[in-house]
């Protein structure tokens, strides 16, 4: 089984993956996620990656491929994998093609997160992460249960720098010009299952759930 999450930012996309990567016992393969990694150590390549994040621009392929080229490679990745956060252009998804050709293997399925745009903002903007175990929070769709502190660990919740509303609104119009072309590219490859991102947590988690056991074989 192994998947892509598409969708633009604040679409629930980590939120699912983390959910569907439980229920099926595979990994969830967020690049997001390895790369605040390294811009925490304070790597060259996090060095470098900040400053692409902070101004809500892509991180370059060269870098991003290579995390994400390794991780597959992995043991666990084996029984299959969600991307998240992976590809974002048309150039990353035909390397990822050739990444997986190697590893003679191709993705199933691409999971299509529709939301409208208007609510993107209210949630990013809404989003608080803990900086001990990265849980993720919102203040209106899944607030903790103790303002300021993470549910999972008790850590200190903060609002990221490529949360904030302006960085967001760049972040929407990278994604417009560049990510959503891949909408027609995974349509072409007949691998597109729209899923509507907008009602509950739970709902969108069944709707996968339906598409991926429907097509399953």
């Amino acid at each position: 089984m192994d998947l892509v999450f598409l969708g633009p930012p604040g679409a629930g996309k980590g939120t699912q993956a983390n959910l569907i990567a439980k229920r099926y016992g595979i990994p969830q393969v967020s690049t997001g996620e390895m790369l605040r990694a390294a811009v925490k150590a304070q790597t060259p390549m996090g060095v470098l990656a900040k400053q692409y994040m902070d101004s809500g621009a892509l991180v370059p392929d060269e870098v991003v491929v290579g995390i994400v080229g390794e991780r597959l490679a992995l043991d666990d990745c084996r029984a299959g994998f969600i991307l998240d956060g992976f590809p974002r252009t048309v150039a990353q998804a035909d390397a990822l093609k050739g990444i997986l050709g190697g590893l003679g293997r191709s993705i199933r399925h691409v999971i299509s997160f529709e939301v409208d745009a208007n609510l993107l903002l209210e949630r990013i903007t809404g989003r608080r992460v803990c900086r001990l175990c990265g849980r993720a929070h919102h203040l209106v769709f899944d607030p903790p249960r103790e303002v300021g502190v993470c549910d999972e660990c008790g850590g200190e919740l903060y609002q990221r720098d490529d949360d904030q509303a302006e960085t967001m609104r760049r972040r929407l119009d990278v994604y417009d010009e560049q990510t959503a072309p891949l909408k027609r590219y995974y349509l072409e490859e007949q691998l597109l299952r729209r899923v509507d991102a907008l009602g509950q947590i739970g709902d969108v988690q069944q709707s996968i759930v339906s598409i991926l056991e429907s097509l399953q074989g």
